[in-house]
């Protein structure tokens, strides 16, 4: 396969004209952390962006960074946190969930669009994305957006570049809204409670006046290795159940004694600070129970969002039926279950199930046989697919830009 390691812009502008007049498709890649992720492609040459590595401009004053897409996104995170910054929609990193080195880039944030936790307070990252530049399926430059927050420039595109895996544009340049970090948080921990009656203690905290930025529940499991900042709370031994809240400090403090009087009658609750608190969410963001490197490694790995109040039941029937495991995020809305490994990811059962409560699921983990011969991405109704198509089309009429990687059989 033909690497071709651009420069600038105007080099990913040469390159993406030289494959549309030959009409070879590209895989467009940062340094390859989330290759793993989508359709195989059919493709013999590697458009590498990893040389775009620049911060352009960060004014923490301003709250704003502006940054080029190969940039490694832990050097991006470890500059504005010295500024008491983050990424408030939380950005998932997936190298151990799939078992690749930690090397994920800003333009791979976006193109996945994977938030975390505090997605369910703050949105994902395509509502913190202001603008960018990039390169079209024809070959031109193009810049969407601003670099403020309230901008008035026409249709906002760059929205559509968040999660669209590469398809449309090649992206060169983003610039994203940072947030300052909380003073302090607290995370409530219950439990022993089943997947349903959890379900409804997280959507009782949710629905309270404590601005809760984060809810998940960890069942016990009889297959699951305990995982990185979970050890000291007794997973995979016993069910729990966590709740996030941040702020400054004496905030912080008054809710989590206020929302632990609300939730009495799920059983007695403990209080995790600040750093104990960090640890334990960076391991339900990363999912790190279904690391590649433990117990649970060999399985396929699904991310299921559903409504809420259904997911509990949902996540339930699912590691019943299939023998596998759960994980719940987003107060029950985002499940990650970790399914014995069969040659069909056991999709026909995953997606009925799934179709069932309005929901929709995505193989993130599996070899690429099974990805050969399932849909990694949930197939859409025939409208919406239709127009999605014609978006694709107005972006990359050739088919140029990670041809096949989000639809089976389009690789050709």
């Amino acid at each position: 396969m033909d690497t071709l390691k651009v420069r600038d812009a105007r080099d990913v502008e040469q390159v993406v004209r030289a494959a549309l007049a030959s009409e070879q498709p590209l895989e467009i890649v940062g340094h390859g952390g989330k290759r793993l992720i989508g359709q195989p492609m059919a493709t013999n040459a590697l458009l590498d962006l990893s040389a775009l590595n620049a911060v352009t401009s960060y004014e923490p004053n301003e709250l704003i960074i502006t940054v080029q897409a190969g940039a490694p996104l832990a050097d991006v995170l470890s500059l504005i946190d010295s500024k008491n910054q983050q990424f408030a929609f939380e950005p998932i990193n997936t190298a151990s969930l799939l078992g690749t080195p930690n090397k994920g880039t800003i333009g791979g944030m976006i193109g996945a669009g994977l938030a975390g936790p505090r997605r369910i307070k703050a949105g994902g990252a395509r509502d913190h994305l202001l603008g960018a530049h990039a390169v079209s399926g024809f070959g031109d430059s193009f810049k969407a957006g601003g670099r403020v927050v309230k901008n008035v420039t026409g249709y906002d595109l760059c929205k559509l570049l968040a999660g669209s895996w590469g398809t449309l544009a090649v992206m060169t340049e983003v610039t994203l809204k940072v947030m300052p970090r909380p003073e302090s948080e607290r995370t409530l921990v219950l439990r022993g409670l089943d997947d349903v009656i959890a379900n409804t203690a997280m959507t009782a905290a949710l629905g309270s006046p404590f601005d809760v930025s984060g809810a998940a529940h960890v069942p016990n499991s009889a297959y699951r290795a305990a995982a990185s900042g979970l050890d000291d709370l007794g997973s995979p031994r016993e069910a729990i159940t966590l709740l996030r809240l941040e702020g400054i400090t004496a905030s912080a403090v008054h809710r989590a004694v206020a929302l632990a009087k609300l939730l009495a009658p799920f059983g007695a609750v403990e209080i995790l600070e600040d750093a104990a608190s960090v640890a334990v969410w960076r391991s339900v963001r990363d999912a790190q129970p279904f690391a590649a490197s433990g117990s649970l490694g060999a399985c396929t790995v699904w991310r299921i969002v559903c409504p809420p109040a259904a997911g509990g039941a949902l996540g339930q029937a699912l590691a019943r039926d299939t023998g596998g495991d759960v994980i719940y995020d987003w107060g029950g809305g985002l499940i990650w279950a970790a399914l014995p490994a069969k040659s069909d990811a056991q999709a026909s059962l995953v997606r009925q199930r799934v179709n069932a409560v309005g929901g929709h699921a995505t193989l993130i983990r599996a070899s690429e046989q099974v990805r050969r011969n399932v849909d990694v991405f949930h197939p859409q109704q025939a409208g919406l697919a239709a127009l999605g198509e014609r978006v694709r089309q107005s972006f990359d009429p050739k088919n140029i830009l990670n041809r096949g990687r989000l639809m089976r059989g389009s690789a050709t």
